[in-house]
């Protein structure tokens, strides 16, 4: 049954491939739809902000596939092989989410630019008074925080990792019907160049389109943050998919205890990873108590009048959902190999790193005393709506690319190695 498995095509008929797909892309369009439809109710910077969220939700995803699909190539990994592909087809969606990103782009030269970003306006008053013109610290940014680096680079991102992704997709895919070694070498060559670029972008992503909302904070760390949630994201929704798959019949006879044991193991080493750098951050910024640094998460704990707020709340949900429960719970092997139980540790690891974007993006929505909105606000619908409008077109980029390959990399040098894995 292995044997039949490794060398069958993708067993989702196209018919039901373009259905599915169509549905989805149904699904997106809707979602996007009615989540621009509330600037009429919220506002452009409220729903552009609620946006934000849901495409840098689904970005990150497509990141930690990269990245992951490169890790595999530079390390020579073997148990991963018969899962990789899946995310070879996530990596589909790159073009599509810089499509869906132009509507923000698009904002930067709209009503002096500060729409999302209020630094690109330099008539947006801060603090005291001042206007950003004016203002010291960004003065001395403004060499990178600038319209044109942010829209030139976020263009350049997107660019980079779709030919990253070009060249794995088509030494992988090519090499199932030649069968020729030159493709493997040439995804690791892709991989020895591409993880540092890949490490690159998505830090300056992170810090142009997340961090810079509030360009007065300093943190060394924040890339690392976010490719942490990256990785992780990226390794959950690959959960989500071995499931579905095994489910429906394609991955029995290809995987089997040890791939969902190491995929679990894997969540787990991300999941220590995020604590130890977001603890690092919060310890040292906490134990410095410099007021450039501690303001951020201050407006994330405390309204103007000293009273908590709903974000100080937030926090513990992110502090409980991204690391003690889901590492409690991965600490078993049985849950790691249990096919249902592991999904769902996926599905709430998936819904904390949304929760965690939200925090770190929606507390730049301001009231008259400077305080954080709320969490449970209107905004929280436009972050909703957002979520399933680009999670639609991602699904529908991966569903449309799956009948184009392979199920798994029959001519992988390491197939047979992974189809036998053990722990």
């Amino acid at each position: 049954m292995s044997s039949q498995a490794a060398t069958a095509p993708a067993a989702l008929p196209v018919e039901s491939a373009d259905a599915s797909a169509n549905k989805a892309l149904v699904v997106g369009i809707v979602g996007i739809a009615i989540t621009f439809a509330g600037v009429l109710l919220s506002g452009v910077t409220h729903v552009a902000l609620s946006y934000l969220v849901g495409l840098t939700f689904w970005t990150a995803i497509a990141i930690g596939m990269l990245m992951l699909v490169l890790i595999h190539h530079i390390f020579d990994a073997s148990w991963s092989t018969v899962l990789r592909r899946q995310f070879e087809h996530g990596l589909s969606a790159f073009k599509w989410l810089l499509v869906l990103f132009v509507p923000l782009l698009a904002l930067c030269f709209v009503d002096g630019g500060g729409l999302v970003w209020s630094w690109m306006n330099p008539e947006t008053v801060i603090h005291g008074g001042h206007t950003v013109g004016h203002d010291p610290l960004y003065i001395k940014k403004a060499g990178f925080l600038n319209k044109g680096a942010l829209v030139g680079g976020t263009i350049g991102f997107f660019l980079l990792w779709m030919w990253l992704s070009a060249r794995l997709r088509k030494a992988s895919f090519t090499q199932d019907s030649d069968g020729d070694l030159k493709w493997t070498f040439m995804s690791r060559k892709t991989a020895a160049f591409g993880l540092p670029i890949g490490a690159l972008t998505l830090t300056a992503a992170a810090i142009f389109w997340i961090k810079s909302l509030e360009y007065h904070w300093f943190s060394t760390m924040y890339g690392v943050w976010f490719f942490a949630n990256c990785a992780r994201a990226a390794l959950c929704i690959g959960v989500i998919i071995m499931v579905w798959l095994w489910n429906r019949g394609d991955y029995k006879g290809v995987l089997n205890t040890n791939h969902f044991h190491s995929i679990g193991m894997l969540m787990l080493a991300f999941t220590v990873f995020w604590a130890y750098v977001t603890f690092s951050q919060y310890f040292l910024i906490w134990n410095a108590n410099v007021p450039e640094e501690t303001f951020w998460y201050n407006l994330r704990e405390l309204n103007h009048d000293g009273s908590t707020n709903q974000w100080w709340y937030v926090g513990l949900v992110i502090l409980f959902g991204h690391f003690f429960i889901p590492f409690w719970f991965l600490l078993s092997y049985r849950f790691k190999v249990t096919k249902h139980i592991i999904r769902r540790i996926a599905i709430g690891m998936l819904a904390t790193i949304l929760i965690d974007l939200c925090y770190n993006i929606l507390p730049a929505l301001k009231d008259s005393h400077e305080d954080a909105l709320p969490f449970f606000s209107l905004n929280l619908l436009w972050v909703a709506t957002s979520v399933i409008g680009v999670g639609g077109i991602c699904v529908w980029s991966y569903l449309r690319s799956f009948p184009t390959a392979k199920l798994i990399p029959i001519r992988d040098p390491r197939i047979g190695e992974s189809l036998t894995h053990h722990e």
